[in-house]
């Protein structure tokens, strides 16, 4: 894939959360609606064709930790907060691409988390698992050698101690089961395929409506 080559040459070890999720819905993955911008007015345009409420994220691929560092604002609401956290935003980043991502505000109250590992001895793994910031604390979460078939998917489901949260539950529309096996066939493909992904991190996936949407993304490239 010429973004990954690209990435590669250029001496890269992890993809920014833009070209990740280039990556990711390439393969047919659902993610948020977004848009770079280094401006002001393409800020507005982008939040205008997007709409309000938005997201706005510092984006650069050496950014891994955006919450941390404070490049993160959400319920962006009008092109006044907007302007104002454009101006936080590259304030607090390094360097001199200072690009900000603005993003689509998906609301669900389920985080999952799908991602990969390139195991030394088995080669790429997939893991799904509950996501948000309870995946380091409860490390729920089941693991596959690609490729998988659409059984080995829904088998990942059920493995998770919080699988209940699949179904309908307060009110809540079930999971897409289907559309979430679709993603994490393709999260093992992508890995099959680009021999230069070390990891995948796609945390949280938010299901909205029951569907799952890719709300941040991180690829982690191989070394040379």
């Amino acid at each position: 894939m010429k973004l990954i080559d690209d990435a590669v040459r250029n001496g890269q070890s992890t993809l920014s959360e833009y070209e990740s999720k280039q990556v990711l819905a390439a393969y047919h993955i659902p993610v948020t609606i977004e848009q770079l911008v280094d401006n002001p007015e393409d800020l507005f345009k982008a939040a205008a064709k997007i709409g309000y409420p938005v997201v706005m994220k510092g984006s650069s691929a050496d950014i891994a930790h955006k919450t941390e560092k404070g490049l993160i604002r959400v319920d962006v609401r009008n092109d006044a907060e907007a302007l104002s956290a454009f101006k936080e935003i590259t304030a607090a980043m390094e360097g001199t691409d200072k690009q900000v991502l603005v993003q689509q505000l998906v609301k669900g109250q389920r985080e999952l988390v799908a991602g990969l590992t390139r195991d030394p001895q088995f080669g790429p793994c997939v893991m799904f698992g509950l996501g948000g910031i309870f995946t380091e604390v409860l490390r729920d979460a089941a693991f596959r050698v690609a490729p998988l078939e659409k059984r080995d998917a829904l088998e990942m489901m059920q493995e998770i101690k919080a699988h209940k949260i699949l179904e309908a539950v307060r009110g809540m529309a079930p999971v897409d089961k289907n559309m979430l096996a679709e993603i994490l066939i393709a999260v093992g493909q992508i890995g099959i395929e680009n021999e230069m992904i070390k990891e995948i991190d796609i945390n949280p996936v938010i299901i909205t409506d029951g569907k799952p949407v890719a709300v941040d993304a991180l690829v982690v490239l191989e070394g040379k």
